[in-house]
């Protein structure tokens, strides 16, 4: 009677190798894909419900808020930080309207007077940048957004995210995808925007 060994024969452990490195790799650049769409998505939705925070703080608080975006890099309208401030309190105007409070100077204008919000500014991860005009936005005591424009999210990978702009009208913020990424030439303008 001959015994057979019930070891791995030689090639018998080179393939089950082989199969593992190719499940390896391959699992391994869908990850970094996933990851790459995951933050392009989560910079973008941080920075709506930023924007939506600031509508709300308007409405709730009946004062303007605006949003302006900072350290340009270098291109136009091209900008790795953000900042939310209200409109300042001014002296107390009892003598005015009788009221006692201490209220907002309601010019609506952006100045070195107003009040940035304690968590602000944030500044985005260097793989990121806003693309903005050069205006801040300005939130009005009903809520009403100028100017009306898209955001976009640009960054420096391959990525196809799900949200990478955010188009803002005057009574509305909604999140959405661009056709044509920035990268492949694509504008940040409403019409390569999709609302979703």
């Amino acid at each position: 009677m001959v015994r057979k060994n019930s070891g791995l024969t030689l090639i018998e452990l080179v393939v089950v190798i082989s199969i593992i490195g190719i499940l390896t790799v391959a699992l391994g650049f869908e990850f970094v894909g996933w990851k790459g769409r995951y933050n392009v998505e989560r910079t973008t939705k941080d920075i709506y419900t930023d924007l939506m925070d600031a509508r709300s703080r308007a409405m709730t608080r009946n004062r303007a808020y605006f949003v302006d975006f900072l350290d340009p890099t270098g291109e136009a309208e091209r900008f790795r930080q953000y900042r939310i401030s209200a409109d300042t309190f001014a002296v107390d105007d009892w003598a005015n309207d009788g009221d006692g409070l201490y209220d907002a100077d309601g010019d609506s204008i952006l100045d070195a007077n107003h009040t940035i919000l304690p968590t602000f500014p944030k500044t985005l991860d260097g793989n990121y940048s806003i693309v903005w005009g050069n205006t801040p936005l300005v939130f009005n005591k009903r809520g009403t957004i100028t100017p009306n424009d898209t955001l976009c999210v640009d960054y420096n990978f391959n990525a196809d995210p799900d949200y990478d702009c955010i188009i803002i009208s005057r009574t509305r913020i909604n999140l959405g995808e661009l056709a044509t990424k920035l990268r492949d030439g694509g504008a940040c303008n409403a019409a390569n925007c999709a609302a979703k």
